[in-house]
């Protein structure tokens, strides 16, 4: 008989690719992890998980296995929620992680909300960028994901989890008042290709998002100055330092003198945020009213900022 604890140790080591990283994001020692694998080889009779020098990674076996595996744990995340269900489970905590704009932008006003629709359900919030948050929801660690579209995240038909589209927002121009393109109703990327620019550290969505942009216009964007915190990118450009594309709703309430912002011309490069679950979670009565709060925040969209 397999034991589900064992799948889940699986998954883990096949998400981190390391037994070091998968032990860490579980809160077990590496030896743990060791052992419980080799037990499941011992289970299933093969050899599940190759060592190297770069990491593990599955036999064909083990990738036969790890296809099941999400079958199996998204089944009993509905096993949970409907056991939940009948025991009304209107009182609990339900644990959420996004990135800042995020928690102000629909986290916030959806814990408002489910104080007067929802009050048995405390949600606890943790800031995470966006490309943090789905392995926190995948290794247990958080309930929810407020998350956001990046290159290499997983897909919206990902067996491991549900998305529940938000909102999209676009990018916008954030360039010195004293720039030469300061006046135009809208900035072309491409007439940027030679400025220094402003921008976020690798790894980070929004950097994806900017780079992308970039080379679709063209050329690489030549980042001088790094920061994942927008109100220092916008301090910069406000010093001439660069320019720079932000989200609109992080310039909401932004002091931006000394810059202008414009929208970009043509198809501006967008965010795409969405709340995720595992799978079979959804449907949970602690789960499901945060991800209906949530979706009801995002319905008011994204508003423009005050513009000098």
């Amino acid at each position: 008989m397999i034991e589900a604890r064992r799948l889940h140790i699986l998954r883990a080591v096949a998400d981190h690719r390391t037994v070091t990283a998968a032990a860490a994001a579980l809160y077990l020692t590496p030896s743990a992890v060791s052992q419980q694998l080799t037990a499941l080889e011992q289970e299933t009779g093969h050899r599940l998980v190759e060592r190297g020098a770069k990491g593990v990674r599955l036999t064909p076996a083990g990738e036969i296995l790890l296809g099941h595996t999400n079958a199996v744990l998204a089944q009993l995340e509905r096993a949970e929620a409907e056991l939940a269900a009948y025991s009304s489970g209107s009182a609990g905590t339900v644990t959420v992680a996004a990135f800042a704009t995020g928690i102000g932008l629909v986290v916030a006003p959806a814990l408002a909300r489910l104080a007067v629709t929802a009050p048995g359900i405390h949600v606890r919030v943790q800031d995470a960028e966006g490309d943090a948050s789905l392995p926190m929801v995948l290794d247990r660690q958080v309930d929810i994901a407020v998350a956001v579209e990046y290159r290499g995240a997983p897909a919206a038909d990902d067996p491991r989890l549900t998305h529940v589209p938000l909102y999209a927002e676009p990018f916008d121009a954030v360039v010195p008042v004293t720039h030469r393109l300061a006046d135009a109703e809208e900035v072309p990327l491409a007439e940027l290709a030679k400025d220094p620019w402003i921008g976020q550290y690798p790894g980070n969505p929004c950097h994806d998002v900017v780079v992308l942009a970039c080379e679709n216009a063209g050329f690489e964007p030549r980042l001088e100055h790094s920061s994942d915190d927008f109100r220092a990118v916008v301090a910069l450009a406000s010093a001439d330092a660069g320019v720079a594309l932000v989200p609109r709703s992080a310039l909401i309430g932004m002091d931006l003198t000394g810059v202008v912002v414009r929208p970009v011309d043509g198809v501006a490069p967008t965010r795409r945020v969405f709340a995720a679950v595992r799978r079979g979670a959804e449907g949970h009565p602690l789960i499901r009213p945060v991800l209906d709060a949530l979706a009801r925040a995002a319905t008011g969209g994204v508003t423009s900022p005050d513009v000098p």
